[in-house]
């Protein structure tokens, strides 16, 4: 969220205060604060009851009010989540409690939230800490601990299962042994999250900057391998060393997400995760070395298949399956006539599957030779080389005798490849083309 976001917060809970409530950041922006990082957002707690929220603030979305969360909007698009001091009063699904109690007690607030570290609150305008579960050592120890009883913190919420892991890997954090036990305890209980909730957390481990020690979390706590079977099989899957001296599947997937920037493309970091996840079905042992027949095209079909499962949209599903399922194209791009070569070049979201190539050569056998080769041919070809304006049309076919059917694409994919290759300039030269390519 932007820094004026901040001056929002600020602004709500001034006006909270001059109501006669108390009024504090909580969360995250808190955490974020003390460990000199920018706050991706900013929250509001309170002991004003949503009804008085909602009054005080016309400009709202009662997006949780049944819990005591209301957002309040600003200018600009902007807006900050306010929530009521509360006790939650049992959980009967392991991810909404069923009813909560108001409080007017900021410290019974904190003790029903997930970890200590984000257990804190702020006075701004004091600059005083509220720390009621000793999340201002466990920030200064680097360590992620539960509030409470972990396992009853991970049985309220199962997502907090997963999120543990992402706040470890993105703060650079040690889970506390106790809470670790308890993710390894709890987490089969995983499956009854909603797959939305699983795919936004996902995607936030491969979009933060630090996806390989996320996912080697999600691997060492037991998770991985309810929520991504697929990825937790690539696993001692060995590769031919020639290719791949880095090791197997599993290194060699890691080592693409430790090159993912903070704020990488979510369908090119999908792409990366899973490039490779058709390898572990299609191995085998050949006489002159390891062999992964059609893995691209068995991945693509798996990756569809995981990508429906997480609920992505239709077209970020295309995206990775598109991704998945080119990646060995790379190795023909040298041999390709000019036509498929530049047909290749000019798909949609071309950039990432350059880019998802680079990292593939770069996290195995080194060799960018193909890359470069390919930046070459983008650097060298204009977009009216590219995609060329069409010399021919369906009506042109009509008005030159030819009867309409599907024999009309063939023609015009025809003359568009003789003309993406050079052979054809103009309108006269793809006639006299087709008239004697196709003879009526």
């Amino acid at each position: 969220m932007p820094a004026a976001s901040a001056s929002l917060a600020l602004d709500i809970l001034h006006a909270l205060r001059a109501a006669g409530h108390q009024a504090y950041f909580a969360g995250g922006s808190v955490r974020d604060h003390l460990l000199g990082r920018e706050a991706a957002d900013y929250d509001v707690a309170t002991d004003a009851r949503p009804e008085e929220v909602q009054r005080l603030f016309p400009r709202h979305t009662a997006v949780g009010a049944q819990f005591g969360v209301i957002l309040v909007q600003g200018d600009g698009g902007r807006h900050v989540e306010v929530a009521t001091f509360r006790a939650d009063l049992g959980y009967a699904d392991g991810r909404r409690p069923a009813a909560v109690r108001y409080s007017a007690d900021w410290r019974e607030d904190v003790r029903r939230r997930d970890f200590t570290v984000n257990g804190l609150m702020l006075d701004p305008d004091r600059g005083e800490v509220l720390d009621a579960v000793g999340g201002q050592a466990d920030l200064k120890a680097k360590i992620l601990r539960a509030i409470g009883d972990p396992r009853v913190r991970f049985r309220e919420d199962r997502l907090r299962l997963l999120r543990a892991a992402r706040f470890a890997a993105r703060l650079d954090f040690t889970l506390e042994a106790a809470t670790a036990a308890a993710i390894r305890a709890e987490a089969a209980a995983l499956t009854v999250v909603s797959p939305e909730r699983i795919r936004d957390e996902l995607l936030k481990m491969l979009t933060e900057g630090r996806a390989r020690r996320a996912f080697e979390l999600l691997d060492e706590l037991g998770l991985l391998a309810v929520v991504l079977p697929e990825v937790a099989a690539m696993k001692g899957v060995e590769q031919p060393p020639e290719f791949h001296p880095e090791g197997d599947v599993w290194t060699h997937t890691l080592m693409l997400l430790a090159a993912l920037p903070a704020g990488t493309d979510p369908v090119l970091a999908l792409g990366a995760l899973l490039h490779d996840v058709g390898k572990p079905p299609t191995f085998r042992r050949a006489p002159d070395r390891i062999r992964f027949d059609q893995h691209a095209a068995v991945g693509a079909a798996m990756a569809e298949d995981i990508c429906r499962r997480l609920r992505l949209s239709r077209e970020e599903t295309q995206g990775v399956v598109a991704l998945v399922a080119q990646h060995m194209k790379f190795a023909d791009v040298e041999r390709m006539r000019m036509s498929t070569l530049k047909r290749f070049l000019r798909q949609p979201g071309f950039a990432r599957h350059l880019e998802l190539h680079r990292l593939d050569c770069q996290m195995s056998h080194g060799d960018l030779h193909l890359y470069e080769f390919v930046r070459g041919e983008l650097d060298a070809a204009g977009p009216e080389q590219m995609r060329p304006p069409r010399l021919l049309t369906g009506d042109d076919l009509a008005a030159l005798g030819y009867p309409p059917g599907p024999a009309y694409r063939e023609m015009l994919t025809a003359v568009e490849d003789a003309q993406l290759e050079g052979r054809l300039a103009t309108r006269a030269d793809a006639l006299d083309f087709l008239q004697r390519r196709f003879p009526r």
